[in-house]
């Protein structure tokens, strides 16, 4: 998500390479493992926040001959999906601009409607839930999983990590999102009108050399180059100096043999 339509919070991440490195690496696999009960042969798919179209195309994959729709804000990153369905030689799945809120399919389109690190990005997740919940079919699923942000846990103790945080909740929040948003699915959902709610929880868990070199350099090249750089800067959460010594650390946590992240992500089933 890029531009900011009404009702939506401003996206903290940005479209910067280093971001993109991070989301072209999700697949369902590990960022929607409990959907795949839901990703039945010839079941249709929304999936909202598509973004480079990683997690998209896997879906397609997994419920052909069933026909699956990728929505971003974007128009450049939808053309990046666009070609990796290409690549992929899929025809059964396309991606179009379109804003979240004002959903320009009919009531009663998809069996699943999917939406993966949205809803923390977005003003009135509440809103969004009703919205997608509105182009979902009697007996379909609304599905989201969001990050916790204030949950995840690393080692060693690095003082610079936690500098990390601060200033991440200060932007995210300053943007009008909720970092914190995967312990608030559940209750988002059911102010949404679901009646019947399916909520649990995984985690991202970034320890090997390879996961810790791809993670650190990743939020390294975030804190100093990217959209969150400036913004941070202008939202006055850091200094220059503040954001490159949290590069630093985070290179200090990629270079320890013992380092560890744990993201935790909340996510809901809400059954149509």
């Amino acid at each position: 998500m890029s531009e900011r339509p009404e009702g939506t919070a401003r996206y903290t991440h940005g479209h910067h390479e280093s971001v993109l490195r991070s989301h072209t690496w999700r697949t369902v696999e590990n960022s929607a493992a409990y959907l795949v009960p839901h990703l039945t042969a010839g079941a249709s798919v929304l999936d909202v926040g598509a973004g480079p179209g990683t997690i998209t195309v896997d879906m397609a994959e997994r419920v052909a001959p069933g026909t699956v729709v990728g929505i971003d804000s974007s128009a450049e990153i939808v053309e990046q999906a666009t070609r990796l369905a290409a690549e992929r030689g899929l025809s059964g799945v396309r991606f179009e601009t379109a804003d979240l809120f004002d959903l320009p399919f009919a009531d009663d389109s998809f069996d699943v409607v999917h939406a993966h690190q949205v809803l923390q990005h977005v003003g009135d997740p509440v809103a969004a839930l009703r919205e997608m919940r509105r182009v979902a079919r009697p007996g379909g699923v609304v599905a989201a999983r969001d990050v916790d942000y204030h949950g995840c846990v690393w080692a060693p103790e690095n003082p610079g990590l936690q500098s990390w945080m601060d200033v991440y909740q200060a932007v995210h929040r300053g943007n009008g999102g909720e970092p914190d948003a995967g312990r608030r699915l559940k209750g988002w959902m059911l102010e949404a009108g679901f009646d019947e709610v399916a909520s649990s929880a995984s985690v991202w868990c970034f320890a090997s050399d390879d996961e810790r070199t791809w993670w650190g350099d990743s939020w390294a090249a975030r804190a100093t180059e990217s959209a969150f750089y400036a913004d941070a800067i202008a939202k006055g959460a850091a200094t220059h100096d503040e954001l490159h010594a949290i590069a630093d650390a985070w290179r200090s946590w990629r270079d320890a043999p013992d380092g560890l992240l744990v993201m935790p992500h909340g996510e809901v089933l809400g059954r149509v």
